[in-house]
């Protein structure tokens, strides 16, 4: 239950503090004065959105406290447990601040929170139903969502939402791959006659530079084998060989060793030299013999540069990266051949709609037994406001592939008198009887809906007289179950209120022309006064007097 509410320089508010009781209290008040700013407080405290322009002018920052009895809110107790928000016992207090920079800042029990967190709390708490409510009732999607609240079964609404999606979302996927079956399969055809071909070229990166030495020696090996002919005439072949010169003068310094012992070393790198000279020789000849001098080997080796040129001009890469190309297809061709299962596709798509049929035929079960109960309390409240005779249902149509929101349509249907035929209520319902009809709904709905306080913002407007009598009497035995705070325009709604403020709007002191809104706490001669003023306007008689106190007695009365 809303217990305490404290507003400070928000909008036309310096400051307000008020203590909220039990039961059924009214707000009233000229228009313009300012009785919205209160619903405007209580909804940035629950998490709305603000901005600069709602503090007050020349002030630094608008600030607004709330504090509710949670007593008998177990849900929301385990709910400030789990996200450590705990306080005072059973008491919440939520606050919201907004500064001129456009920074807002939110707090439950003094713990730092976000919005959406100030929004769960709120949802638990208070329930707001404004006057523009009978205008959107003609939406269907209004409908829809106003009877899954009415039964309970927002959570189920959005599980069949979800697995809807999840169907859609495996359909999708099918008649996408269905639609890339010829594109894939040219794909995978390309694919397979390039990986043929490279797996047949059998070419590597050894093989290729093992080509390119060969290829560099055959081009060349009559002037290798010139040069190593020379080699070996020159070494140790004609008259005047480097061998058989070297071994002369070792020779001869070997015969002089006796007489100077210095030409040791001298001698012995001679010998060196004669040996690997030799060594030189004998390779050299083997080189000779060895190298290959048949011009069909260089034509099989022109053969397979050529046709690696070839494939890797075909395939528009240098003959080094082919390997890879060999690689990077054969990846392409797994890959595609993992994405085309056509038949796992459908499979999870079946599974998906089997899943999505079964929740929305037990959504569809709830939503039948709740309209069948909307349908009857609705019925029995028209009789109540001025509509004997009317009849009001909630129908269900079928859909046989459904949607999102589940396998029927719903649409709320209105027989405004006795013996007419149920029609959409957009086409039949006139503005008075809408708005009647709305605060109906809207009274029956609150009562299955788990916040302890309800607040209604006009929702009176489009009705008077005796229907505006009912319509009190309504509020004030919702009031008796629920915490109920209604804003109204209409004496008879005044009238039957436990309890009576006004919301009065003033200049400031001291010749400050700035406009500010208050509110008082009517005692019982001022809610007299209240009620002639919205009874008979700027000229109050004293038979306006009485009959606004007759009205008050009644209201309390009954």
């Amino acid at each position: 239950m809303l217990k305490h509410l404290s507003i400070k320089d928000f909008v036309i508010v310096d400051r307000i503090e008020l203590d909220f009781m039990p039961g059924f209290t009214v707000l009233t008040g000229e228009t313009g004065a300012g009785k919205s700013i209160l619903i405007d407080a209580l909804m940035l405290a629950l998490g709305e959105r603000g901005d600069a322009s709602q503090i007050r002018l020349g002030c630094e920052r608008a600030e607004i406290n709330v504090i509710f009895d949670i007593c008998r809110l177990p849900g929301l107790l385990n709910w400030l447990d789990e996200n450590d928000l705990q306080g005072d016992p059973d008491s919440c207090l939520m606050r919201r601040i907004i500064e001129t920079n456009g920074r807002s800042r939110g707090y439950i029990n003094g713990h730092t929170v976000t919005l959406q967190q100030l929004r769960s709390a709120g949802e638990c708490l208070l329930a707001i139903h404004s006057q523009h409510a009978h205008q959107s009732l003609l939406l269907k999607d209004a409908q829809r969502e106003l009877l899954d609240a009415f039964s309970g079964c927002g959570d189920l609404a959005r599980a069949v939402k979800t697995a809807y999606q999840n169907w859609q979302d495996c359909y999708q996927q099918r008649i996408a791959m269905e639609r890339n079956t010829a594109e894939s399969r040219d794909k995978r055809e390309q694919l397979e006659w390039q990986l043929d071909e490279l797996s047949a070229l059998n070419f590597t990166h050894e093989e290729w530079q093992a080509l390119q030495a060969d290829h560099s020696r055959l081009s060349h090996v009559a002037a290798l084998q010139a040069a190593a002919e020379m080699g070996v005439d020159v070494l140790s072949e004609r008259e005047n060989a480097v061998l058989a010169q070297i071994n002369t003068v070792n020779g001869q310094l070997q015969n002089l060793l006796e007489y100077d012992s210095q030409l040791k070393t001298i001698t012995d790198l001679l010998e060196s030299a004669q040996i690997q000279l030799q060594e030189s020789i004998y390779e050299l000849k083997h080189y000779q013999q060895h190298l290959d001098l048949d011009p069909q080997v260089l034509q099989d080796i022109e053969q397979r540069l050529s046709a690696i040129h070839t494939t890797a001009r075909k395939f528009r890469v240098t003959p080094e990266e082919l390997p890879q190309l060999l690689e990077n297809i054969s990846q392409q061709l797994k890959t595609l051949g993992s994405g085309s299962d056509i038949g796992h596709l459908q499979t999870l798509e079946t599974a998906a709609q089997a899943e999505y049929r079964k929740q929305a035929k037990e959504l569809s079960t709830v939503r039948q037994q709740a309209s069948e109960a909307l349908s009857r309390q609705v019925s029995a409240a028209m009789q109540t406001i001025a509509m004997a005779g009317g009849e009001f249902s909630v129908a269900l149509t079928p859909m046989e592939h459904g949607n999102a929101n589940g396998l029927e349509q719903i649409e709320f249907q209105v027989a405004a008198h006795k013996g007419l035929p149920l029609r959409p209520l957009a086409k039949v319902a006139s503005g008075g009887e809408l708005s009647r009809i709305s605060l109906a709904i809207q009274v029956i709905t609150s009562k299955v809906g788990v916040a302890p306080t309800l607040i209604f913002d006009e929702v009176d407007v489009g009705i008077g007289g005796q229907v505006a009598e009912i319509v009190g009497n309504l509020l004030k035995k919702l009031g008796k179950e629920r915490q109920v705070l209604c804003i109204t325009h209409l004496p008879q709604v005044a009238a039957t209120g436990d309890q009576q403020w006004q919301v009065v709007k003033s200049t400031g002191e001291n010749n400050n022309q700035q406009v500010i809104s208050q509110i008082n706490i009517l005692n019982p001669q001022e809610r007299v006064e209240e009620i002639a003023r919205m009874l008979g306007g700027i000229n109050i008689t004293e038979t306006t007097l009485e009959h606004a106190a007759e009205m008050l007695q009644s209201g309390l009365v009954d």
